[in-house]
C-alpha cells in the first residue's frame, strides 16, 4: 500500500524538470507579508563573492520560488547557493556565522585541512550553533584549490545551506585562464526534506517511476529473446531488487540548480572567442550525482577536489555528491554552448549557458536513457563461469533472504565492456588473482541484504549509464595528481570497512552497522594507513574523511591521486593511503545525505 500517493506525474513533471525562469528572485512576492527579503540566485557570471580574511556569514531562512510554489529555504546571507568565499593559501581567516534559525545550524569546511574544534560537525567537533548565537571559525589556510562549505546540522544542506569556496594559490596558478566561474549543482525540493526520508523508509522506491514495465519487457523479447528476457525479470524478482535503483530521490520532487538557477532560468557565463575559460564544478547536491558535457566544445580536467591533475581532455565526466573537478574550454567560435549535468538517473538535469552576450542560447541535448544495472554492478568481477552454481559460489556471496538458486543456467544480461580490468596484488589476493575480502561478523543480519565476495577493481569503468555511449568520459585511472603523495612511507597497517545496507528496508551502514550502533575507528597519531573500501551494494557511495586528505590508489597499490571524496561504484573495491596527521575526532561518511542520516556514518578518533 502506498502511503504517499502522489499526484499525477504529468502534473508537475515538466515544471519540476525545467522549474521557472525566475527562480528564487522574485516569483510569488505577493504570497508573502511584505519587507521579506528573496533569496537570490545567480543568473549572468557568478553568485556574490566575499573575498580577504574577515567574513561575516548569516544562516536564515529565506523565501524562494523554484517550481511556481513559493517555499522556505534556509540559505546564507540570503542568497542559495550561499556566497563565493575567496580565500588565500598562506593568511589566517575568521568566519563569523550567525544563527538566526529556530533550530541549531552549523557549517562544515569540506575538503579542508584545519583543527578538529573548527571542523563543523555538531557531535563530533563541536556542539553546533544555537538559535541566536554566533561562532567564530579560526584557521590558517593551508592549501589551495575548489572547496565548498555547507551546513552538517540534520538535512539544512538539502534546504540550502551551501556555497562555493576557491583558494588562490600563494603563487602563481599552474593553469592561468582568462576567466574563471564557479559551477555549483544542487537538488532542490519543494518538499520537506524529513517527509522525503520517512517516506524512504517506508517504500525505499517511492521516487522511482522507472520500474521495469510490460512495453519494457517487449522490447527486451524483440532484443534479446523471450527466454533471456524472462530470466532478467526472474532473476530480479527472485532477489527482490530493482535493476533501475540508480538513485534513492528522483526528479520526480527534484529541481536541479545551476549556481541556483533552475534550467529554465539559464545561468550564463560570458567570455570572448579564443579565451580560456576555467570552470570550477562544485556537487554540491544532498544526493544527486551529474554527469556532465558541454555539446561543441572538448573539456579538459585540470584539478580533481581541489588538486591539481595532469590536465585530461574529455568529453564528459561523472561528478558525485561532494566532489569538485576543474576544467578549461576554449571556445573559438561566436556562439552560445550548453553546459549539461543530466542526473545518474535521467530523470533531470540542470543547465546552463557560455555565450559571448548575455540571452544567448544553445540546444538542450536529449538526456541519455536509463540504463539498467548490469552484472558487474551486482556481481562485481565474478567469473561468469561461477553463476550457474549459485549461493556463495558468486560475486554475490551470502545475500541474506535471497534465493540464488533461480539464476542457475539462466544466460545472464551481457556485463558490458569489461576490457582494462586490473587485478593485481595489492594484498590478501585469491589465487586466481582477485582481491579477497573479509566480511564483518555485524554483516549478517537484517541490515544487510548483499554481500559482494568477489568486488571488481577496475577504475578505468566510467559507471553505470556512461559505458560505451561513444564519448570520451573521465574515469578515476585517468587521474595523476602532480603533487606527489604527502608521505613517501609504504601503509604499516590496513584497515577494511565495508558499504553496507539494505536497500528495500533503506538502512545504510559500515560493516552491517549504523552509526548509533558502532565504536569509533581509531588511527594512531602518525601512522600510515591503507584504507580498504568494499561496496556490498547496487549503489554508488562518496565517501568522504573529514580532516585529511584520501590518496586514492590504483589496483597495484600505486598512490594515482589526492582526493577529499572517494566515490565507491556498486560491487567495486577500492583502496587510498591516509596520513593520520591530524589530531583529534572526525567523521567520516557517505555523503548521500540520507544514506549519511540513515546510518552510513563513523567517528574516526586521531590519537
Amino acid at each position: 500500500m502506498n502511503l504517499f500517493p502522489p499526484p499525477p506525474i504529468d502534473l508537475t513533471r515538466r515544471r519540476f524538470v525545467q522549474g521557472v525562469a525566475l527562480g528564487g528572485a522574485v516569483t510569488g512576492l505577493g504570497l508573502l507579508r511584505p519587507g521579506k527579503v528573496w533569496a537570490q540566485p545567480a543568473s549572468t557570471g557568478q553568485p556574490t563573492v566575499l573575498r580577504g580574511t574577515e567574513f561575516a556569514l548569516d544562516i536564515a531562512e529565506t523565501p524562494v520560488n523554484y517550481t511556481g510554489a513559493p517555499r522556505m529555504a534556509t540559505t546564507i546571507n540570503n542568497s542559495l547557493p550561499g556566497p563565493v568565499l575567496r580565500w588565500k593559501e598562506g593568511t589566517t581567516v575568521n568566519l563569523r556565522v550567525s544563527n538566526h534559525l529556530r533550530v541549531p545550524t552549523s557549517i562544515h569546511w569540506h575538503g579542508i585541512l584545519l583543527p578538529f574544534q573548527m571542523d563543523g560537525v555538531p557531535g563530533i567537533s563541536f556542539d553546533g550553533i544555537a538559535p541566536g548565537e554566533t561562532f567564530v571559525y579560526r584557521f590558517e589556510v593551508r592549501q589551495s584549490g575548489t572547496y565548498w562549505y555547507h551546513s552538517h546540522s540534520r538535512f539544512q544542506e538539502q534546504t540550502g545551506v551551501f556555497g562555493p569556496l576557491v583558494i588562490e594559490p600563494a603563487g602563481p596558478e599552474r593553469y592561468p585562464s582568462d576567466r574563471d566561474y564557479v559551477v555549483m549543482l544542487n537538488d532542490w525540493t519543494d518538499e520537506d526534506p524529513e517527509h522525503i526520508f520517512a517516506k524512504l523508509k517506508k517504500m525505499s522506491d517511492y521516487y522511482n517511476f522507472a520500474q521495469p514495465t510490460a512495453p519494457g519487457f517487449f522490447r527486451d523479447v524483440r532484443e534479446k529473446g523471450l527466454s533471456q528476457a524472462l530470466a532478467m525479470r526472474k532473476m530480479w524478482n527472485e532477489m527482490r531488487m530493482n535493476p533501475t535503483d540508480l538513485a534513492d530521490v528522483s526528479g520526480y520532487t527534484f529541481t536541479y540548480l545551476m549556481n541556483g538557477a533552475a534550467p529554465a532560468g539559464n545561468w550564463t557565463g560570458v567570455f570572448k572567442p579564443g579565451e580560456k575559460v576555467r570552470l570550477r564544478f562544485i556537487n554540491g547536491s544532498a544526493t544527486s550525482i551529474f554527469d556532465v558535457r558541454i555539446p561543441g566544445l572538448k573539456m579538459t580536467v585540470i584539478s580533481a577536489d581541489g588538486q591539481d591533475i595532469v590536465p585530461v581532455p574529455v568529453d564528459e565526466f561523472r561528478i558525485s555528491v561532494a566532489e569538485t573537478y576543474d576544467v578549461i574550454v576554449e571556445p573559438q567560435d561566436d556562439r552560445a554552448y550548453t553546459v549539461f549535468a543530466q542526473s545518474i538517473d535521467r530523470s533531470g538535469y540542470a543547465r546552463g549557458t557560455l555565450a559571448p552576450r548575455p540571452g544567448m542560447e544553445a540546444e538542450v541535448p536529449a538526456m541519455d536513457p536509463r540504463v539498467w544495472l548490469s552484472m558487474q554492478d551486482m556481481m562485481g568481477a565474478m567469473p561468469m563461469g561461477d553463476m550457474g552454481h549459485g549461493g556463495k559460489q558468486g560475486g554475490m556471496g551470502a545475500m541474506s533472504g535471497v534465493n540464488m538458486g533461480g539464476m542457475r543456467g539462466m544466460e545472464m544480461p551481457d556485463m558490458g565492456d569489461t576490457q582494462g580490468m586490473h587485478m593485481g596484488a595489492i594484498s590478501n589476493l585469491t589465487p586466481a588473482g582477485m582481491p579477497k575480502v573479509r566480511h564483518a561478523r555485524t554483516e549478517y543480519g537484517p541490515g544487510v541484504d548483499m554481500h559482494v565476495d568477489m568486488p571488481r577493481t577496475n577504475l578505468d569503468d566510467p559507471g553505470i549509464g556512461l559505458r560505451g555511449n561513444g564519448r570520451r568520459v573521465l574515469t578515476y585511472a585517468d587521474l595523476r595528481s602532480l603533487d606527489g603523495p604527502i608521505d613517501p612511507r609504504e601503509p604499516e597497517r590496513e584497515i577494511e570497512l565495508h558499504l553496507t545496507g539494505n536497500m528495500e528496508r533503506f538502512m545504510w551502514s559500515f560493516d552491517g552497522q549504523k552509526f548509533s550502533e558502532a565504536k569509533p575507528v581509531h588511527f594512531s597519531f602518525g601512522e600510515r594507513l591503507r584504507i580498504v573500501l568494499v561496496n556490498d551494494t547496487m549503489m554508488n557511495h562518496p565517501i568522504h574523511l573529514h580532516g585529511m586528505f584520501s590518496e586514492l590508489e590504483d589496483p597495484s597499490g600505486q598512490f594515482i591521486a589526492r582526493k577529499h571524496t572517494i566515490n565507491v561504484q556498486p560491487a567495486q573495491r577500492v583502496t587510498y593511503r591516509v596520513n593520520a596527521d591530524a589530531p583529534g575526532r572526525w567523521a567520516y561518511h557517505c555523503h548521500l545525505q540520507y544514506h549519511m542520516e540513515a546510518g552510513m556514518f563513523r567517528e574516526v578518533v586521531v590519537s
